[in-house]
């Protein structure tokens, strides 16, 4: 499998750290973050994910990735992303 880093190009997945979906937001309170921290949805088909370039430009990266089927429809920097 092949990731497109947007600062480094296409890379190795070996490269790369897989953190997960990207979508759960860090609660302001206790409330929820036992959720927050714990479960997780395992979806079959398009998300967003966190992955971690750690063996080139050590940025995190948010990766559009069918499940599925492993095909990535984009990647940009996860400081970006959040914006």
């Amino acid at each position: 499998m092949r990731i497109s880093c947007p600062y480094c190009g296409d890379r190795d997945a070996h490269e790369f750290v897989h953190r997960g979906d990207a979508a759960p937001r860090r609660p302001t309170s206790d409330d929820g973050f036992y959720d927050y921290v714990y479960l997780r949805d395992n979806i079959a088909g398009p998300m967003r994910e966190h992955w971690y370039h750690a063996q080139g430009c050590r940025n995190w990266i948010v990766v559009a990735r069918d499940t599925r089927n492993h095909q990535m429809s984009g990647a940009v920097l996860a400081r970006e992303a959040s914006r």
